[in-house]
């Protein structure tokens, strides 16, 4: 390239793409270190909503979620033979033991568990009942195990006391029928999807977006009513939007298939 005078020395145009690149990159710095510094009060002391523990009404469903910190829960009939573990001691992957027709699903939903589950399904020939008692984890694990609770024709079911937190409802989703007690406590919130937290913005979004189209897919073909995601959306990851019983019955997370077979006749 030939210098003219109105060119400066120098000047070319691979430089001047560098230069816009670097000057890119420095605005995206410092608009990702104003949102971090910004997040950090968040981050310390979580966000503005009262403890789990606290009761919820309509309208102040919001409450702190921290799934290795969870209050205890009180078991309003204490006389039960089933022992549940307190929420705040929970395993840390899911643990399934069946005592007759029901059995009990509990502890942290862990990546790998999926097929854990379904390895031991296989072998769970006498039970028609899934308790839950789990503070969430893995999405993608939690929806391959309501689908394949469907497809068993397996029914779900929570008992006073129990908790059913982040990814834990989709396989609450996955049973026939879905008996949820007024004492018992769900919740959604919005998710991480995949495993990296430092990939580039546009495919961090395509990420999450794929991810809750397969939520919203998933809760679809269960029967429930995708309106409740509304809820999850609006309510960060460090927060639980806890679903008052008559939303539970409203978006069909509580169902009885023979009710609505006897109103259709």
């Amino acid at each position: 390239m030939t210098d003219t005078p109105d060119t400066p020395r120098g000047f070319t145009v691979r430089r001047a793409i560098l230069a816009i690149l670097g000057f890119q990159v420095g605005m995206a710095v410092v608009l990702a270190g104003s949102d971090l510094i910004g997040a950090i009060p968040q981050l310390l002391s979580g966000p503005n909503a009262p403890a789990l523990d606290a009761p919820v009404a309509p309208g102040d469903q919001v409450r702190r979620f921290r799934p290795g910190d969870l209050p205890g829960r009180e078991r309003l009939s204490p006389d039960r033979q089933t022992p549940i573990p307190d929420p705040g001691d929970m395993p840390s992957r899911l643990r399934f033991s069946a005592e007759g027709e029901t059995a009990l699903v509990t502890g942290d939903i862990s990546p790998g568990d999926a097929d854990r589950f379904t390895e031991w399904l296989t072998g769970a020939e006498n039970v028609t009942t899934i308790r839950l008692h789990s503070p969430g984890g893995s999405v993608t694990d939690a929806l391959i195990i309501g689908a394949a609770l469907r497809e068993a024709d397996l029914n779900t079911v929570m008992e006073d006391g129990d908790i059913c937190l982040s990814a834990c409802p989709y396989i609450l989703a996955g049973g026939v029928m879905r008996t949820v007690p007024d004492e018992a406590m769900v919740g959604v919130h919005q998710h991480y999807f995949g495993e990296s937290t430092a990939l580039p913005a546009f495919l961090a979004v395509e990420d999450i977006q794929r991810g809750q189209a397969d939520v919203m897919a998933h809760l679809d073909a269960m029967g429930v009513d995708v309106r409740v995601m509304q809820h999850a959306l609006s309510t960060p990851p460090e927060a639980i939007y806890v679903l008052l019983p008559e939303e539970l019955v409203e978006y069909r997370m509580v169902y009885d298939p023979s009710e609505e077979d006897a109103t259709s006749e």
